[in-house]
């Protein structure tokens, strides 16, 4: 099986109805933070809007945001990242009669009727992936050279010895180009490297250790000294794994904290809204994303992660999975509106490893 990236068809603007149709309208913000009245709210799908005769995409997108017309471009802007006075597109229709058009079947495939009755439609524990792991290391050798491929992490995928060591093989191969993830998925990575445990287990056999209770705190509290993660890599106490190894190759990687965390390691945003700009940094690189056993990072990503992406002036597709053992995980941002997702319902250490043994 050999990947081939989809060509995206653009809509054919000559048609009657994008030549008719009238300019986008644009009102100013009337405050900081505010979007004016009946304002459009973009989609994760490609838009147009019709400026000074010419249909203009909206080349970094996201849901839940407001078009707001940038030097001369759309951009899809936070509410909270408005400034007051500057112009925001208002309409609530999407099929070019308000001079905004919403884009769904740039990608679309060619398929036949379906069957109207069919077992086994959705996916599920039930599901057969085999055919999804050869597409994601055909992909996954695709993007290593000519996309950006983000990770977006919870700690369970920090709990096994065999996960940790492949993921930081999948790092040393250049798999990884950045990663998300809260305190607990670096903190229990990095107690299994200082002290050989993650919550106090072993982190091979899962055996509880004396007092093994202290040893993620012991832990943080041994990076806080060291002023950083960086610095406490650096003085050789943690020789191994995922976060090790993106300090070692320099992939930058975005912790997000909540109410919950312990520590925290001195790198998590404590803020959630610096922290989501930092995310969407990282994001908005991104052309594939792999989310593992992390609800709530998987659904802050999905929520800022547009179908698509403009590289080098092409429109190619963004692909997004969603790795759970729990269906309702990976179907929360399915609940969400973000369509594009595929979900994988499987142990997501069994998920690292298998990736890893597919491209390396």
């Amino acid at each position: 099986m050999s990947f081939t990236l989809p060509q995206y068809h653009a809509p054919d603007f000559q048609e009657t109805r994008f030549q008719s149709a009238p300019e986008a309208r644009f009102e100013p913000a009337p405050k900081d933070g505010v979007a004016p009245e009946g304002y459009h709210a973009t989609t994760i799908y490609p838009e147009y809007f019709k400026v000074g005769g010419r249909w203009l995409l909206a080349e970094e997108s996201r849901m839940d945001c407001v078009a707001a017309l940038r030097d001369g471009k759309i951009a899809a802007v936070e509410f909270r990242n408005l400034k007051a006075g500057e112009p925001v597109a208002v309409g609530r229709t999407e099929d070019a009669s308000e001079g905004i058009y919403v884009y769904p079947f740039g990608f679309a495939e060619e398929k036949g009727e379906a069957e109207t009755f069919a077992f086994r439609q959705g996916r599920s524990r039930e599901t057969a992936y085999s055919m999804d792991y050869d597409s994601i290391y055909e992909l996954l050798r695709h993007e290593k050279e000519h996309g950006r491929i983000l990770w977006v992490m919870g700690p369970a995928c920090a709990f096994d010895h065999d996960a940790r060591a492949a993921f930081a093989a999948l790092v040393r191969g250049g798999y990884v180009h950045g990663l998300l993830a809260g305190n607990a998925l670096a903190t229990h990575d990095l107690e299994a490297s200082y002290l050989g445990t993650a919550l106090g287990q072993d982190i091979y056999t899962q055996k509880s250790m004396p007092n093994g209770h202290y040893n993620h705190i012991d832990t943080l509290n041994a990076i806080r000294l060291c002023g950083s993660t960086a610095a406490f890599v650096e003085a050789g106490k943690a020789k191994d794994g995922i976060i090790y190894e993106c300090v070692r190759n320099h992939i930058p990687y975005v912790l997000v904290g909540s109410v919950r965390d312990d520590g925290p390691l001195p790198e998590v945003y404590g803020n959630v809204y610096e922290g989501q700009d930092a995310m969407r940094t990282l994001v908005r690189e991104a052309t594939t994303v792999i989310c593992m056993a992390s609800t709530l990072h998987t659904v802050a990503t999905g929520n800022m992660t547009p179908s698509y992406r403009v590289v080098d002036g092409v429109v190619r597709p963004v692909y997004f999975y969603s790795v759970d053992v729990s269906e309702f995980a990976v179907n929360k941002l399915r609940d969400r509106g973000s369509l594009s997702v595929r979900t994988i319902v499987t142990n997501v250490q069994d998920f690292v490893v298998n990736v890893c043994k597919g491209v390396l």
